[in-house]
């Protein structure tokens, strides 16, 4: 349509012939034109979607969804997803990028296994009731740096984690003992993988005295863990895959990650808790537990 106005500004051909050759029709062309002139009839809607985006560097990385569950809890928005999703796309805000979930643990083919508990759902009524963990490795300029964190089913929030040049069971014994510490958690069950780690004796030993249960994925079904392998994915699309971490020390990078499990516990808005960052919904928990 611009391309229209433009070149018939510049009387170098007629509207009807530059409709023709496009294969626009002119009334959908003069129906451009009148209501160029109008207010966009988002704009309100416009400027709170900027504004959230603009609250945070990290909030940069939303996309409709999550933009359509901040308008319905703190703007009081009862319009409907679909617009939502209408403004994003004439104005550029779609996020797009797909997950590869990729495991680096290694099955250990001898030692004692768990039962798989969690069977792929997810979800808890409470907190402290089903805990994930896994490891993850991000390449950095003096080496690799792994994570290990825990992940509670209830609210999503990243209960505790741990960051080392290994990935010793070592590393998540320390996670986990941090996790249990934050608020004298017990008696969860505990998901993995199958990795030498999680089926150590030191790390089934730590288990034990938190008094918590302990579940498997099978072997090569990453998808057994999705909801921690999806925390991995969402950590590196938002946060790991904007920078080159092969030019930044350990050091670096765990400062990076460091800030953005905060961000993720306290600020960011989780799409299962109808919006609410994991710490916030967490905290409604209790409030109503305290209210009952």
């Amino acid at each position: 349509m611009k391309y229209i106005e433009l070149c018939s500004q510049e009387r170098k051909w007629s509207v009807a012939a530059l409709c023709r050759v496009l294969q626009v029709s002119e009334s959908g062309y003069y129906k451009y034109l009148r209501n160029k002139s109008k207010p966009y009839k988002y704009a309100d809607l416009l400027k709170q979607i900027y504004d959230l985006l603009k609250e945070d560097p990290e909030n940069a990385n939303y996309g409709v969804k999550r933009i359509y569950q901040y308008l319905m809890n703190n703007k009081n928005y009862e319009g409907s997803y679909s617009t939502i999703y209408r403004i994003c796309k004439e104005n550029n805000l779609m996020i797009h990028c797909k997950r590869r979930p990729k495991g680096i643990t290694k099955a250990d083919s001898e030692a004692q296994k768990a039962e798989n508990l969690i069977n792929q759902d997810f979800t808890a009524q409470n907190p402290n009731e089903k805990w994930l963990m896994d490891i993850t490795e991000i390449p950095c300029k003096n080496g690799k740096l792994y994570l290990a964190p825990v992940l509670d089913c209830y609210d999503g929030s990243i209960r505790g984690f741990k960051m080392d040049i290994n990935m010793k069971a070592e590393l998540c014994v320390e996670a986990f003992k941090y996790a249990c510490r934050n608020d004298g958690a017990r008696g969860m069950i505990l998901h993995s993988d199958r990795g030498s780690q999680f089926t150590s004796s030191i790390f089934r030993n730590t288990l034990t005295q938190y008094g918590a249960i302990q579940s498997m994925s099978s072997v090569g079904r990453c998808y057994d863990n999705a909801r921690m392998e999806s925390f991995f994915a969402t950590l590196k699309k938002e946060k790991l895959y904007q920078m080159d971490t092969t030019k930044m020390t350990t050091a670096e990078v765990k400062t990076v990650i460091y800030r953005y499990i905060c961000y993720y516990n306290l600020r960011r808005i989780y799409s299962t808790n109808n919006g609410w960052p994991p710490m916030i919904f967490r905290g409604m928990y209790y409030q109503n537990q305290i209210a009952a």
